[in-house]
């Protein structure tokens, strides 16, 4: 094949999003695979993926709160860059600035993106304390991944919404549209396993109503 200029077809490029820098410094991992949280803003999960367009790649990050799976932020954009994961961040403050952070871990994996100054200055100015898994194991943010599986399933891939939108994703446009809507199904309407069949915002509503009962 090589001597008559042959070359097998290739299904797919594979693409990473993680790059790691290996001379900067980092956290350590506080999570150790336990994602677990007894009331919200105790532990987030962060990552991001990517999405073919017909205009390139979308780059999609979320940061999900473990105790009620409830995605706090998240942001599309056209490159991987520090500040993807900063305005995914600065949504995640906004979203729950009724709170405190001071117990906050937000957990990542070794990124370039969450080592990077930008970044790990904004967290610090939250005082939400880092937490970075080993690299090149996902193992270490598997909650990030497995809502990255059901982004791609129920949105991405989804025959349903592909036939509203003409059959392909066009580019950042159309993708930042439709996951505004994913996002707030998936925490107002869809119930989870997990979750003994509740949804991440009903999952709140009980952990505050009992809060204030307690509190009585």
């Amino acid at each position: 094949m090589k001597c008559q200029g042959i070359r097998g077809a290739s299904r797919a490029k594979k693409r990473f999003t993680t790059h790691s820098d290996p001379s900067a410094p980092r956290a350590g991992d506080l999570v150790q695979r336990e994602f677990h949280a007894t009331a919200p803003n105790q532990l987030w999960v962060a990552d991001f993926t990517y999405c073919s367009a017909w205009s390139g790649v979308v780059y999609v990050a979320f940061i999900t709160d473990v105790f009620s799976r409830r995605i706090v932020g998240w942001k599309a954009a056209r490159a991987m860059t520090a500040k993807l994961v900063v305005d995914a961040l600065n949504m995640a403050a906004w979203t729950r600035r009724h709170l405190t952070f001071d117990q906050l871990r937000c957990h990542t994996d070794a990124g370039s993106q969450y080592v990077s100054i930008a970044y790990t200055d904004r967290l610090e100015e939250l005082g939400v304390t880092a937490s970075i898994g080993t690299v090149g194991d996902s193992f270490d943010n598997a909650m990030a991944e497995s809502m990255f599986a059901l982004f791609k399933t129920e949105l991405f891939r989804n025959p349903a919404v592909l036939s509203r939108i003409g059959g392909h994703w066009k580019g950042l446009d159309d993708l930042e549209l439709e996951t505004t809507k994913w996002v707030s199904w998936f925490n107002e309407e869809r119930i989870h396993g997990e979750l003994d069949d509740l949804t991440p915002a009903a999952i709140e509503a009980n952990y505050a109503d009992n809060s204030q009962a307690t509190a009585a």
